[in-house]
């Protein structure tokens, strides 16, 4: 048994809202009626919490894509590598003495996909982030092998890292299915000519565009969103 559905979800740079998108994907598909759970392979920025078993180490992340989710993981799985230092994964895990290993976090994804219908997996930080001294982000998202959704976030400069993005994806033999323009910076001048001129360029849909909400949440950001338009999507034809 495997899951009928599975994205990637990455990101034009970090803090974008990489999160947001992901969960409110899991909500969108939770709200479908499938069985869904949701990835953050690796987890950079961690705090302790302490409870009647000890110390318990949680990311900010992975806790919001489980709460979105209706299939609920083991920490093991929903995170293989929680790093607790907030910096680039490879220097946190070197800080650690972690190595990431893109084999260990495929065999949690086909254990996690043996257990749901859809599966969400975020990314960390841009698409090309490095994970070791060999290997990066899109390495993972190839060993995988998901369609990528893409989350550009609205400020200046936007055009140039989503197209660049787009190009890295389309270079390591991925699928981009559908983009999201999530505004970061609400005071961006031609905000919409920049979301035109991309809705030109990218070969996906667009999924829609998220103002900056008062309440950064899955069922607020639904509302500016259509996951219909993913290929594949439950219930389309």
């Amino acid at each position: 048994m495997s899951a009928r559905f599975s994205w990637f979800v990455t990101g034009t740079d970090t803090e974008i809202g990489k999160t947001l998108i992901s969960s409110t994907l899991v909500h969108g598909l939770v709200q479908a009626g499938i069985r869904t759970a949701a990835m953050k392979p690796v987890a950079a920025g961690a705090s302790a919490v302490m409870t009647a078993q000890g110390e318990v180490w949680h990311n900010d992340d992975a806790d919001r894509l489980a709460q979105a989710a209706n299939v609920s993981l083991p920490a093991e799985l929903a995170a293989p590598y929680l790093l607790r230092e907030a910096a680039a994964p490879h220097i946190a895990a070197r800080l650690e003495q972690v190595s990431i290993d893109l084999d260990h976090i495929h065999r949690c994804y086909d254990r996690v996909a043996a257990r749901a219908e859809a599966v969400v997996v975020e990314g960390v930080g841009g698409f090309c982030v490095p994970l070791t001294d060999t290997a990066d982000t899109a390495d993972l998202a190839r060993q995988l092998g998901l369609p990528v959704i893409m989350v550009v976030g609205l400020r200046l400069g936007c055009i140039s890292h989503a197209l660049l993005t787009a190009q890295a994806i389309a270079a390591r033999g991925l699928t981009l299915a559908g983009w999201v323009a999530n505004t970061v910076d609400p005071g961006m001048a031609y905000a919409e000519d920049n979301v035109d001129a991309l809705a030109r360029r990218l070969p996906a849909p667009l999924l829609g565009c998220i103002p900056r909400l008062a309440s950064p949440l899955p069922a607020a950001a639904a509302a500016y969103l259509d996951f219909s338009c993913l290929p594949g999507w439950p219930g389309k034809q």
